[in-house]
């Protein structure tokens, strides 16, 4: 059996930054088991699975150990694949999950946006397991539906922290957002998660459904531009919606390809 896929650099207008995700268009679902060896045979943050059922697509996500509720760069590239490889007409992409229920993508220009539902957080204390995850203490912790996310004064905090790994992997959550004010950009975040297999995301745009209602509530504002600080980078704009947030970013193709599978 031979099966298209696609990887996409997402949040990004040019290809080796933003966050690499590899995309498989299937007519039909294939064994879990299946596409979860794909995904680890990949390698990346996050490989997509889309079908197309009736009028909408549903999608899945897999890391390389784990399949996850959300994703937002494989979101992307899953909808970048759709409007410039498989001919979808229109501007508005019904992608549904049946973890997070739809998740439309619209196109303007090079432009994609992404309409997820906003996480739900609460602060919580500053205990020694939280500040023993980084060599630098926060001055904040919340704790949303997957994540815990963490505050810091500025942006060198966050460029130059460094993570214990072994520490932030015992967490009972999906991973760990850090965050600050950001010196040209509203704000700037990192995301560790070395329990599902990725010990630093590059670009993690489900993270910013925690990340956009708290800087919009702090900075009083809904339109907000961020940075992901990873090596690779990534570049997001975002805005605030009450129940929803609307993620933006351009995608960039790397790579197309087919899977030889028995």
């Amino acid at each position: 059996m031979k099966q298209k896929i696609y990887q996409v650099d997402a949040f990004t207008d040019r290809v080796f930054s933003g966050n690499p995700a590899a995309v498989c268009p299937l007519d039909q679902w294939l064994k879990d088991d299946t596409m979860q060896q794909i995904a680890m045979e990949n390698n990346l943050a996050e490989t997509a699975f889309y079908v197309k059922k009736e009028d909408q697509y549903e999608l899945r996500w897999f890391t390389p150990v784990e399949e996850v509720d959300l994703c937002g760069h494989a979101t992307l590239a899953a909808a970048y694949v759709l409007f410039n490889h498989k001919g979808f007409q229109g501007d508005t992409i019904p992608f549904y999950s049946p973890r997070s229920g739809p998740l439309p993508v619209s196109r303007k220009g090079d432009l994609l946006t992404l309409n997820f539902p906003t996480d739900t957080y609460k602060q919580i204390e500053l205990s020694e397991k939280i500040t023993a995850c980084f060599d630098t203490k926060p001055q904040q912790a919340y704790k949303g539906k997957t994540d815990y996310m963490l505050v810091f004064e500025n942006e060198d905090a966050i460029t130059n922290i460094t993570p214990a790994f072994h520490v932030i992997s015992k967490m009972e959550a999906r991973g760990i957002i850090i965050t600050a004010p950001g010196n040209k950009v509203d704000f700037v975040s990192r995301f560790f998660a070395p329990q599902t297999g990725v010990h630093e995301d590059h670009v993690t745009g489900s993270a910013h459904t925690t990340l956009t209602p708290y800087w919009a509530k702090r900075l009083g504002k809904n339109t907000l531009s961020a940075i992901q600080l990873s090596d690779r980078k990534g570049h997001l704009h975002c805005v605030y919606q009450n129940d929803r947030v609307e993620i933006s970013g351009q995608g960039k193709l790397y790579m197309i390809g087919d899977l030889f599978l028995e």
